[in-house]
C-alpha cells in the first residue's frame, strides 16, 4: 500500500485525485462543449505518453489515489493503451486505488476489454439523448448505435459504466426519466450535469442552462428519492430511486458549488496544471518536467502549486454579455 501523505491545500482539503487529459482532440463536436470548427494544438505541443506517465507517477508520489484520464476523448489519442499500461503498475503496487477513463463512447468496441485488462473496473460515459437524431444533433459527428454498442462491449468486458448527461433546456428534458429506467434497467448508475460556461461556442449557453433543482423536482414527481451517502471522489451528490434501486447523481456547478470538499486538480495534454476548473490561474509541469531527469524540480512544482488551490470557482451564467466564464474549452482541461 502507498504510504504517501496526500497533499493538502490552503483550506485544510487532501488533493487526492488527480484528471489528465491526454488530448484536446475529440471525434465529436457536442455543441455545449466545442466549437464545430475547433483549432486543436499543434501535436508538437502535447506531452509525450511517456511524460504523462511520469507526471501522473509524480503526483502519486504526492498522494494521488485516484486518476482519471479524460480528454477531448482520450481514446482517440493514438497509442493511448500504452499509458494505460504503464500506470496499472501503481494499482499493482497499491500506490493507486483507481485508474478510470471518462469517454464518448465511440472507440470502446475497440478498447474496453483491454481497458479492462490494465485494471480499469469503472468508466463514465458521456450520453445526453437516446434519440439517434437529436444524437447526430447534439454531437454534430457522432452515431448514437455506436456509442451504444461501446457501452454493451464495456459491460461484457466487466467494467461499471456510469452515464453523464448534460441537462440542456428545450433539447433533453423530456428523455430524463426514461434514461433513468433504461440506465437502471441495465444496472447502470446516470449522473445529470448543468452546462458550464466554458470556452466560445456557436450557441447561447444562456439557453441551454437548465438549473438540476427543477430537474431534481420533476423527477421527484416519478420517483421516490432517498438521500445517498454514496461518493466516488468526484463532486456528485447522489440519490437513490426506490422505484428503481439505481442511483441518480447531481453535478450542480452553479447552483450549488462543490468547492468545499474539492479533493482535483486536472493536468493538460500539454503539462500545465489548473488548480481549479472554474480558474485561469494555472502552473506550468512542462518546464520543469523536461529540464532535468530529477523529479525534483517537478515535485517542487506540483507542490508550489496545490499551495494557492482557491477556495472555489466564479461559474456563472452571464446573461448579459453571454460571455464565457473561463475561456477555455472544456475539451482543453477534460472537466
Amino acid at each position: 500500500m502507498s504510504t504517501h501523505a496526500p497533499m493538502i491545500d490552503p483550506f485544510g482539503r487532501a488533493v487526492t485525485y488527480l484528471r489528465v487529459s491526454v488530448t484536446d482532440r475529440c471525434d465529436f463536436r457536442c455543441s455545449y462543449c466545442m466549437s464545430e470548427h475547433m483549432s486543436f494544438l499543434p501535436k508538437a505541443d502535447l506531452l509525450t505518453l511517456e511524460e504523462l506517465d511520469r507526471l501522473c507517477s509524480a503526483f502519486i508520489r504526492r498522494g494521488v489515489r485516484k486518476l482519471r484520464i479524460t480528454g477531448g476523448e482520450p481514446l482517440v489519442r493514438r497509442d493511448i493503451m500504452s499509458l494505460f499500461r504503464g500506470l496499472s503498475r501503481h494499482l499493482d503496487s497499491g500506490a493507486l486505488e483507481e485508474l478510470t477513463v471518462t469517454t464518448n463512447g465511440s472507440q470502446l468496441t475497440r478498447y474496453a476489454r483491454e481497458l479492462a485488462d490494465c485494471g480499469v473496473r469503472r468508466i463514465n460515459v458521456s450520453l445526453d439523448t437516446l434519440d439517434p437524431e437529436k444524437f447526430r444533433a447534439i454531437t454534430r459527428w457522432g452515431a448514437l448505435d455506436k456509442v451504444l454498442a461501446g457501452i454493451d462491449a464495456a459491460r461484457d468486458a466487466g467494467l461499471k459504466v456510469k452515464l453523464n448527461a448534460v441537462a440542456l433546456k428545450d433539447f433533453n428534458e423530456d428523455e430524463f426519466v426514461p434514461m433513468i429506467r433504461w440506465a437502471h434497467g441495465n444496472d447502470m448508475d446516470i449522473t445529470f450535469i448543468e452546462v458550464m460556461p466554458l470556452g466560445e461556442v456557436e450557441g447561447q449557453r444562456a439557453d441551454q442552462y437548465l438549473p438540476l433543482s427543477e430537474v431534481r423536482q420533476r423527477l421527484a414527481q416519478e420517483f421516490s428519492l432517498d438521500e445517498s451517502a454514496y461518493r466516488t471522489g468526484g463532486p456528485a451528490r447522489y440519490v437513490t430511486a426506490r422505484e428503481t434501486g439505481g442511483r441518480i447523481g447531481f453535478i450542480t456547478p452553479l447552483t450549488h458549488n462543490f468547492c468545499e470538499s474539492c479533493n482535483r486538480v486536472r493536468l493538460t495534454c500539454t503539462g500545465t496544471l489548473f488548480m481549479c476548473l472554474g480558474q485561469e490561474d494555472a502552473a506550468d509541469l512542462r518546464k520543469p518536467l523536461r529540464a532535468s531527469e530529477s523529479d525534483e524540480a517537478l515535485l517542487a512544482a506540483i507542490d508550489s502549486a496545490i499551495a494557492r488551490k482557491p477556495k472555489g470557482h466564479d461559474f456563472v451564467i452571464d446573461r448579459q454579455t453571454r460571455a464565457p466564464a473561463v475561456s477555455r474549452h472544456m475539451s482543453m482541461t477534460g472537466g
